[in-house]
């Protein structure tokens, strides 16, 4: 029997709780329970007159946020039309049917005027996971290592063309002492400060729009102003460590100050996993050196098509030498200031070789083949790569730091920003990922409503 529903209805006055109106397994229920925010009052109170009008409430400045984050709302904006509608934010944030909502710009004028150089974010992030390791959900034995890049607030076609100096590596320092030293132990001599000094330049292109992003390059479709969000995480997902870089940053520069970051907050994990971006000697002997198992992919050579791999040049500890396809013997050269030995081969000897063409395509017949003096950390690397724990921890990647990744982007938010400058993307990257944390520590020890 066709029935039409009575419109009428939609004018009754009812008598009802805001609480009834939240489903009990909603997840802002389970996030009200998992945590009490009231510690954020001790770290915004310096910032905050004693005297003068009241305030609105820092804990709900800082729980819009968490909606924002939490729920992927494209911007604050949008946060506050939704809270005037959806009466499990409003719970949320404690507020009643008729409580005025706040104007969208309050939360960006307190982050300018109180929380901008404060490391509220920081301590926030922190608190959060400091919870959830007490409630014993981290696992930080394995630490996995990645980053992903956001599209910035910048049009790519507004950019001005700069040299700039090129960055100074972290291990710049101890890498000169033993390029000096390498060469002193085969009788050269060692390179002169200026030689190490000589300032490194590099063109780039610069947003007009922002300036503190970076122009990222992927492919030809794919060049675009961006910023780079790295993160190291454990083995269930959690987010330990969080860094922000111009779009332009190679990965492998963050590793280091990511990984002490993890080390400050939950100690030092036993096995580190990440990309083949993070394969190089630097990071490898950072890793074996302070007793982290590196777990790195197999890398392709990238040599040209119908020429020996450079595998194929056998390398001779003892002699220090290599040794070609053919048996003849490729000796030391020289050490270059940026740590790669040279080994190079007699002219007269290749120019007759019968896989000359398969070998070098040198005018003048001569080979040379590259090794870093650090290259004996990254062959431990590739030979720890084969042991079974190691494959294990390494497969691991997919399901914890690009699941993160990818929850963060197509449910949270962070495939492309409206926010400008590298400190209120920090802050972007901080709230989001603490309330991706605050979201799996919810879900995790919610115990629901018990049954009457």
């Amino acid at each position: 029997m066709l029935s039409k529903h009575n419109s009428i209805q939609r004018d009754q006055v009812e008598m009802i709780a805001l609480d009834q109106l939240v489903p009990e397994n909603h997840l802002v229920r389970k996030m009200e329970a998992a945590i009490d925010l009231s510690f954020i009052y001790d770290l915004v109170e310096e910032t905050y007159s004693a005297v003068g009008r009241p305030s609105i409430d820092p804990v709900i400045l800082i729980k819009l946020t968490f909606i924002q984050y939490t729920f992927g709302i494209r911007s604050m904006r949008q946060t506050i039309e939704e809270l005037k509608t959806n009466m499990a934010y409003r719970w949320f944030l404690g507020y009643g049917f008729y409580d005025r909502v706040p104007h969208f710009s309050t939360f960006g004028k307190n982050y300018e005027r109180r929380f901008k150089d404060t490391d509220l974010f920081e301590q926030i992030f922190y608190r959060i996971l400091k919870t959830a390791a007490e409630k014993n959900l981290i696992s930080a034995e394995h630490v996995f290592i990645d980053s992903t890049h956001v599209k910035a607030s910048a049009n790519k076609r507004k950019f001005e063309k700069k040299v700039v100096r090129k960055e100074t590596r972290a291990y710049q320092e101890q890498l000169q002492e033993e390029i000096n030293q390498d060469r002193e132990d085969h009788g050269k001599k060692p390179f002169p400060p200026d030689k190490f000094e000589k300032e490194d330049t590099k063109e780039i292109k610069e947003s007009t729009t922002d300036p503190e992003s970076g122009y990222y390059v992927k492919d030809e479709r794919t060049k675009q102003f961006a910023y780079s969000f790295h993160a190291a995480s454990d083995r269930k997902g959690f987010v330990l460590g969080n860094m922000v870089t111009p779009g332009n940053t190679h990965d492998s520069v963050i590793l280091e100050p990511l990984v002490e970051q993890v080390m400050d907050i939950v100690g030092k994990p036993d096995a580190v996993a990440a990309d083949a971006a993070y394969k190089t000697p630097a990071i490898t002997k950072y890793l074996i050196e302070n007793e982290m198992t590196p777990a790195l992919p197999y890398t392709r050579p990238r040599t040209k098509e119908g020429f020996f791999r450079k595998h194929e040049y056998v390398y001779d500890e003892y002699y220090d030498c290599y040794i070609c396809p053919s048996g003849e013997i490729l000796n030391y050269s020289t050490t270059t200031k940026e740590g790669y030995r040279e080994y190079k081969s007699s002219k007269h000897i290749c120019a007759n070789c019968p896989f000359l063409s398969q070998c070098t395509e040198s005018k003048d017949h001569q080979k040379v083949v590259t090794r870093h003096i650090w290259q004996e950390y990254l062959e431990e690397a590739d030979h720890l790569r084969h042991h079974k724990e190691v494959k294990t921890i390494y497969a691991k990647r997919k399901e914890t730091i690009e699941r993160v990744f990818a929850d963060a982007k197509e449910k949270h938010g962070m495939r492309w920003t409206t926010l400008r400058g590298l400190k209120k993307l920090s802050m972007q990257a901080m709230l989001t990922f603490a309330a991706m944390n605050l979201k799996k520590m919810a879900n995790w020890i919610w115990k629901g409503p018990e049954m009457a």
